[in-house]
């Protein structure tokens, strides 16, 4: 059963899922924290309030993270055919992660930087910041753990994701599981991949938490 074949399928599987996980979440990071910035900033007591483009981003991450990922990830196929020329395989899976990551990333923001204490940022308003200054000088600093954390939640369920592409042949270990575990009856195949999934979210957790507690100023 367990031939070099199968080794090197499982070897691959896993590279495969790092390389959705990881493409997924920059992108998704890329689309997801300006997004979250916006939020914070254009939200009733953000620093520049803006009702109109609030409710547009507000329910536009409302809409998209309503929808569950295999949905998602089905009913855009002729996208994800047009965009990349084909629907399944590991490249094909990374635009609807994108898709379905980065509101879920947005919010994770949006939540970190309400954190930040108001007394700070009217301490740099009172000297003269502009808000691209707070921003970056006050809120994503004053955050960065909060937003590291929410980056390690991201991934994992990111992860996650990558293992429901399965269903559609998007590869990975999730495709594996699919493809040997559950039509062929190999719970053998199916015990390992869940295994690696479980080991690849623990790695992410410790990696996210370590750089987190070096980053807390509070723990110095």
């Amino acid at each position: 059963m367990w031939t070099p074949e199968v080794i090197m399928m499982i070897v691959k599987g896993i590279g495969e899922t790092l390389y959705m996980t990881l493409v997924g979440t920059v992108i998704g990071y890329v689309l997801g924290l300006p997004w979250g910035v916006a939020l914070d900033i254009t939200a009733a007591d953000g620093i520049r309030p803006n009702r109109a483009v609030y409710r547009v981003l507000d329910v536009s991450a409302n809409i998209l993270r309503s929808i569950p990922f295999l949905i998602l990830l089905i009913a855009i196929q002729p996208f994800t055919r047009l965009l990349v020329g084909k629907s399944y395989g590991p490249t094909a899976t990374i635009v609807p992660l994108v898709i379905s990551a980065a509101p879920m990333i947005a919010r994770m923001v949006e939540s970190s930087l309400k954190e930040v204490d108001t007394g700070v940022i009217e301490a740099a308003q009172s000297m003269g910041a502009t808000t691209m200054d707070i921003i970056f000088h006050v809120k994503l600093l004053e955050s960065r753990v909060s937003l590291i954390s929410g980056a390690t939640i991201s991934m994992g369920t990111i992860l996650g994701y990558t293992a429901m592409a399965g269903v559609t042949g998007g590869g990975g270990l999730g495709d594996i599981a699919i493809r040997y575990g559950y039509y062929r009856y190999q719970a053998d195949i199916m015990i390992v991949t869940v295994i690696l999934l479980v080991v690849l979210v623990q790695i992410f957790q410790l990696i996210g938490n370590a750089i987190a507690s070096k980053l807390d100023k509070r723990k110095k």
